[in-house]
C-alpha cells in the first residue's frame, strides 16, 4: 500500500508541482491549501496520514497551529516548508515538534532525500520508486510524465495516466479494486468499481494489440488489475 503524503501548501502552482513529483515517487498525496481545509482533513481523514509536508504562511493563519494538533494526536513525521529562513523560528518549530524545516526555494531532490529521512527515523521501510517500465514495446517513464508504444507517443489523459503508472509502480503483482480506487479517485470512490472497467478498457484499447485479449493489462476475476512484470518477452 502506497504512503499517504499531506501536502499543505496555499501556492497553487507549487502544490501541482510538488504534489506530481511526489506521487511520481510512489506515494499517495492529499493537499489542502489554506488552514480551514487542513483542520478539516485532520478531522476526516489523518488517521491516515504517514508523512505531512506543511507551509508555514497560509492565507488564513499559520501553519505552526496544524503542527500542534498533529503533536497533541498523532505521531506522524512534519516538514515544514516556508521562505522564511530565521534561525530562531526554525529553533522553536523543531523544538515545537516539527522533524525537519525546509526554506524556499528548494529543489525536489533535496525534499525527497529529507522526506525519506524523516519517514526512516520513524522505523518506515521504504522501498526504491519504480519510475520506469518497459515490456512488449510498451514504455512508461514515470518521471517524464511519457508513455510511448514501439517508440511512439501514446497520449492518455490525466486519470489514465494515473492509472496506469499506479500499476507500473507494482508491476507483476495484483493490486485491489479498492487500492486502485482509493490511490486514483480517493477514498470516497471506493465502491465505484465501473470507474475501473471503463478505464481500463480505455488502456487496453490503446496499448494491447487485441483489446479483447490482452497480454500486458490483466483482469484478476473478483480481486482487481495487475501489469505484466518488466521484460522483453510476451
Amino acid at each position: 500500500m502506497s504512503l499517504c503524503v499531506w501536502l499543505v501548501e496555499d501556492d497553487r502552482d507549487l502544490r501541482a508541482t510538488l504534489r506530481e513529483v511526489i506521487e511520481v515517487e510512489g506515494y499517495r498525496v492529499i493537499t489542502s491549501a489554506t488552514l480551514a481545509d487542513a483542520q478539516a482533513v485532520l478531522t476526516h481523514a489523518g488517521a491516515g496520514i504517514d508523512l505531512v509536508l506543511l507551509d508555514l504562511g497560509l492565507p488564513d493563519g499559520e501553519g505552526e497551529a496544524v503542527l500542534a494538533l498533529l503533536r497533541r494526536e498523532r505521531n506522524v513525521p512534519v516538514i515544514m516548508i516556508s521562505a522564511r529562513d530565521d534561525d530562531g523560528q526554525k529553533i522553536r518549530l523543531l523544538d515545537a515538534g516539527a522533524d525537519d524545516y525546509l526554506v524556499k526555494p528548494f529543489s525536489v531532490g533535496e525534499l525527497l532525500a529529507r522526506m525519506r529521512v524523516a519517514l526512516r527515523h520513524r522505523g518506515t521501510r521504504l522501498q526504491a520508486a519504480v519510475t520506469h517500465y518497459q515490456r512488449n514495446g510498451l514504455e512508461i517513464d514515470l518521471a517524464a510524465h511519457r508513455v510511448a508504444l514501439h517508440g511512439e507517443t501514446v497520449h492518455l489523459t490525466p486519470t489514465e495516466f494515473k492509472l496506469l503508472a499506479r500499476l507500473a509502480r507494482s508491476a507483476g503483482q495484483v493490486v485491489t479494486h479498492r487500492q486502485l480506487l482509493t490511490d486514483v479517485w480517493g477514498n470516497e470512490f471506493v465502491e465505484h468499481t465501473h470507474y475501473l472497467r471503463l478505464y481500463m478498457g480505455q488502456l487496453r484499447a490503446k496499448l494491447e494489440a487485441d483489446s479483447a485479449e490482452p497480454c500486458l493489462l490483466l483482469t484478476e476475476p473478483g480481486v482487481g488489475y495487475r501489469l505484466m512484470e518488466p521484460g522483453n518477452a510476451g
